[in-house]
C-alpha cells in the first residue's frame, strides 16, 4: 500500500467515525481504559505555561483542546493538525462552542505538515502509530521545537516479553483501525522511540497499562528556532 492509499483509507475510516467520535472515544480502546487520565498526563508532561504555542498532531475532534487551553490561556496559541476534514469540522464546532480565539486548525498529512519554527510544545495522542512515517514526523517536530520545548507522544503498542499469540490478543483487545498484522509487523512505537532519542534531549519512555501503551517525551534542542527567540 502506498502512502497516498494509506492516507485515503484513514480519511475514510475517520469520516465514518467523526459524528460519534467523542462518545465512542470514551470506550477506547476498551471500556474502563484510563484514557482521560493518560491524556492529562501527556499534557502535563509538556510543561506548558501561559502564552505558549503548542501544535497537536492528529488532533481529531479536539478532545485534548480543553486541557491544552487551560494550560496556555487566551494569550497562547494552539495549532490543531488533522488529516480528516470531518474530524476537523467537529473540532471547529468545539472551538466555537468554547469561544476560543487562539486556535488554528490545519488539514494536513502529519508526514507533510511544516511545523512552525520555535514552537513551545508538540503533542500527539492515540494516533501517531497509525502514520507509517511516524519517526519522520517526530524528527520534523523535534527540529522545529524551541530550546527547552517538549514533544509528547501517547499511543498504543504491543506488549513486550510476551508470547506472540498473547501479544496479538492484547493488541486485538484494544483494537486498531489499521491492519493488525501490518501494525504489529511495522512496530511503529520503536520508530517513535528512536526518533525521540535521536532528535531530542532527555528523552523519556514510560510503558503504561502492562505495556499496551506508552508515553514518550523529549526536550527540544532549539536547532531551528524562530528569529528573535
Amino acid at each position: 500500500m502506498t502512502r497516498v492509499d494509506g492516507a485515503e483509507r484513514l480519511i475514510e475510516v475517520y469520516r465514518r467515525k467523526a459524528a460519534h467520535y467523542d462518545l465512542t472515544s470514551r470506550l477506547y480502546p476498551v471500556p474502563g481504559y484510563p484514557q482521560r487520565s493518560q491524556r492529562l498526563r501527556a499534557v502535563r508532561a509538556l510543561g506548558l505555561r501561559a502564552g505558549a504555542t503548542v501544535v497537536e498532531v492528529a488532533c481529531g475532534t479536539g478532545l485534548n483542546f480543553p486541557l491544552l487551553e487551560d494550560a496556555i490561556g487566551p494569550r497562547g496559541r494552539l495549532i490543531g493538525v488533522d488529516l480528516t476534514d470531518a474530524m476537523l469540522d467537529r473540532a471547529r464546532s468545539r472551538v466555537a462552542a468554547h469561544g476560543w480565539r487562539n486556535v488554528e486548525l490545519v488539514q494536513a498529512d502529519a508526514a507533510e505538515f511544516a511545523f512552525p519554527a520555535g514552537v513551545d510544545a508538540i503533542l500527539s495522542t492515540y494516533a501517531l502509530t497509525q502514520v507509517p512515517e511516524c519517526g519522520a514526523v517526530v524528527a520534523h517536530g523535534a527540529a522545529a521545537l524551541a530550546r527547552g520545548g517538549r514533544w509528547a507522544v501517547l499511543d498504543l503498542k504491543a506488549p513486550e516479553r510476551t508470547p506472540a499469540w498473547l501479544a496479538r490478543l492484547a493488541v486485538a483487545a484494544v483494537g486498531r483501525s489499521a491492519s493488525l498484522d501490518e501494525w504489529m509487523g511495522r512496530r511503529p512505537w520503536e520508530a517513535i522511540r528512536a526518533a525521540m532519542r535521536d532528535g531530542l534531549d532527555a528523552a523519556e519512555w514510560e510503558e503504561l497499562c502492562f505495556g499496551t501503551a506508552f508515553l514518550a517525551v523529549g526536550t527540544g534542542t532549539g536547532k531551528r528556532e524562530a528569529p528573535g527567540r
